[in-house]
C-alpha cells in the first residue's frame, strides 16, 4: 500500500497493530516513552486465568514487531502533533519529524497510586504493598516483609482507586477481582502455611475461566472472602497492621492484625495519554480515559480523523480484549487507508 502508520505505545496493544498493520504491507513507525517495550508485561509474573508466565504473551508480540516494516523508536517522548490534509505530523522529543497517513494512540493505562488512599497506609506503614509490589516478589521467588521474614497472615484490599467518589474514578476497573483470586492462589502456592483474606465489595469475574479460578481459590487453597470495605488501616509496635472492616455478610465490625496488607490498585488513563490527548485535541470520556466515537462500533475511532485508539487508553481490558481491540484498530486504519 506503500502508507505510513505511526503506534503511540509499545505495550501489548501498541506491539500487536504494529504487528497487523506491518503484516498488512503498511510500513510502521513505533514510539515508546520508555526504553522497552512490553508495558505492564515487564511488571507482571503470571497472567490469569491460565497463570501463564507473562515473558511468553510479550515474546509472542514481539515475534511479529521484529521486521524491517516496523521502526521502533524507544525511550522517546512526542512533543508535537499537528493533523492536516497531508496526514499525521508527529514531532518528537529528539526533534525528529514524522509524517504518517495515520495514527494509533495505544497509550496504555496507569495503575492508581495507592498513596492517594492515605487510610491504607500506603508509603506509610513498611508493610502495606499493592498489587504491584506483590508480582515484583513472585518473580523473584520470594514474599516477604520489611525485616525479610515471611508473613504468616495476609489481607488483600479489593477495588483501591476504583468505584470510589472520593478520588473520582465511578468506573469499575473490572481485572483487581480477578487480580486478587490470582495472587492469592499464588501466595499460598509460595507460603502453604499462610492464611490469606481477600476483602471485596462484590465479586466481578466477568471473564472466560475467572469464576472457576474463584472457587479453586476457596476449595482448593482454602482461600477466605469476607464481604466488606476495610475503613482504615494502622500500624502496632511489632509493625503488624491493623485493619477495621465491617463483615456485611455477618453483619459485624471486624479488627484484625495482619504480617501484609496487599492493595488491589485500579486502572487510570495513563500520563502519556493524557499529554497526547491534548497535544492532539482528543476528548476524554466520563470515566477520563479517551472517547471513542461510539460504544458499540466507534470503539477504535477517536473525533480527530486519522486518529485511532488501541486498547486500554479507552477502558479497562485484559491482555485478551486488548489484543482483540488492537487488531480492530490495525482493521479500522486499513479500511481508512483505502477509502483516503
Amino acid at each position: 500500500m506503500n502508507k505510513h502508520v505511526i503506534v503511540i505505545g509499545a505495550g501489548v496493544a501498541g506491539l500487536e497493530a504494529a504487528g497487523q498493520l506491518s503484516r498488512a504491507g503498511i510500513d510502521v513507525s513505533l514510539i515508546e516513552r520508555e526504553k522497552m517495550t512490553g508495558g505492564h508485561l515487564n511488571d507482571w509474573f503470571k497472567l490469569f486465568p491460565d497463570r501463564r508466565d507473562s515473558r511468553e504473551v510479550k515474546d509472542y508480540l514481539e515475534k511479529f514487531t521484529n521486521n524491517d516494516g516496523i521502526k521502533l523508536l524507544a525511550g522517546i517522548e512526542i512533543e508535537k502533533i499537528i493533523n492536516g490534509r497531508g496526514g499525521v505530523k508527529v514531532t518528537t522529543s529528539e526533534g525528529k519529524e514524522l509524517i504518517a497517513d495515520a495514527l494509533i494512540v495505544a497509550t496504555g493505562f496507569d495503575l492508581f497510586r495507592s498513596s492517594r488512599k492515605e487510610e491504607y497506609g500506603y508509603e506509610i506503614y513498611d508493610n502495606v504493598y499493592t498489587s504491584a509490589d506483590l508480582e515484583k516478589m513472585f518473580r523473584k521467588g520470594k514474599i516477604s516483609l520489611h525485616n525479610g521474614k515471611s508473613p504468616e497472615t495476609i489481607g488483600i484490599v479489593h477495588c483501591v482507586g476504583s468505584r470510589d467518589e472520593k478520588v473520582g474514578n465511578l468506573y469499575c476497573s473490572k481485572l483487581c477481582c480477578v487480580t486478587a483470586v490470582k495472587q492469592a492462589i499464588e501466595i499460598r502456592e509460595h507460603l502453604p502455611e499462610s492464611k490469606v483474606f481477600c476483602f471485596y465489595m462484590d465479586m466481578r469475574m466477568g471473564g472466560a475461566m475467572y469464576e472457576e479460578l474463584y472457587r479453586e481459590a476457596q476449595e482448593k487453597w482454602g482461600v477466605n472472602f469476607i464481604r466488606g470495605k476495610v475503613s482504615e488501616a494502622g500500624e502496632d509496635i511489632n509493625n503488624k497492621v491493623i485493619i477495621k472492616v465491617e463483615d456485611t455478610l455477618a453483619g459485624r465490625p471486624l479488627k484484625m492484625e495482619l504480617d501484609m496488607l496487599v492493595l488491589m490498585a485500579g486502572m487510570e488513563m495513563s500520563e502519556g495519554g493524557r499529554k497526547i490527548a491534548g497535544l492532539a485535541g482528543l476528548n476524554a470520556g466520563e470515566n477520563r480515559f479517551f472517547a471513542v466515537t461510539d460504544q458499540h462500533y466507534g470503539s477504535n475511532r477517536s473525533s480527530v480523523k486519522g486518529i485511532f485508539f488501541a486498547g486500554t487508553c479507552t477502558a479497562p481490558m485484559n491482555i485478551t480484549e486488548t489484543i482483540s481491540h488492537s487488531r480492530a484498530a490495525a482493521t479500522e486504519v486499513i479500511s481508512y487507508l483505502n477509502n483516503k
